[in-house]
């Protein structure tokens, strides 16, 4: 239900479609869409959060596997990559129409943002420290690395070969804004 409603987002705007044409593309009445959702606002952060909270808890324990700060970091950027391809619709949506949201709901998505970016940032921090990333500011660090992955969907298309995308932002990530890689190559 949350997918088609997402794809009714992106497709039409989130102000532009009503409940009805939500139950329609879930292929329920209107009614019924009522038994799961109290509004189309509750739709849309139920969106939002799976691009957020659940998104978090997909993808934060690659961050806890075995590895130094590059190897854990370089896996985190290939499933952020990966996994934005399978839900770019509902990720587009939830970027594009945050503001739609209460303040409420803003906050809390707001919160699991921060959440993940205050992770990858400590990660970051441990390569720094380790000599594995030559940057200044970790959390500016993984602001743009973030901002960068998210970018993708705006502008992904179903044609493009999503291995060799993530493969290029990982070396973007790595090599490119953290300065990984290059210096250890540069060392022997």
């Amino acid at each position: 239900m949350v997918v088609a409603a997402a794809a009714c987002f992106a497709e039409q705007g989130y102000h532009a479609v009503g409940l009805r044409e939500i139950a329609e593309a879930v292929g329920i009445k209107s009614a019924s869409l009522y038994n799961h959702f109290g509004s189309k606002e509750e739709i849309l952060h139920a969106v939002a959060l799976r691009m957020t909270r659940d998104w978090a808890e997909r993808q934060l324990p690659i961050l806890e596997t075995e590895g130094g700060p590059e190897e854990r970091l370089a896996a985190l950027v290939r499933s952020h990559v990966l996994d934005l391809a399978e839900h770019r619709v509902a990720h587009l949506v939830s970027l594009r129409e945050l503001s739609a949201l209460s303040a409420e709901h803003q906050a809390q998505v707001a919160d699991y943002r921060r959440y993940y970016q205050r992770r990858v940032r400590d990660v970051i921090a441990a390569g720094v420290r380790s000599g594995a990333f030559d940057v200044a500011d970790p959390t500016r660090a993984a602001i743009a690395i973030l901002d960068m992955l998210n970018g993708i969907v705006w502008w992904l298309r179903d044609d493009h070969d999503i291995e060799a995308l993530a493969d290029d932002y990982v070396g973007f990530a790595i090599g490119g804004i953290l300065g990984g890689g290059r210096t250890r190559a540069e060392d022997r």
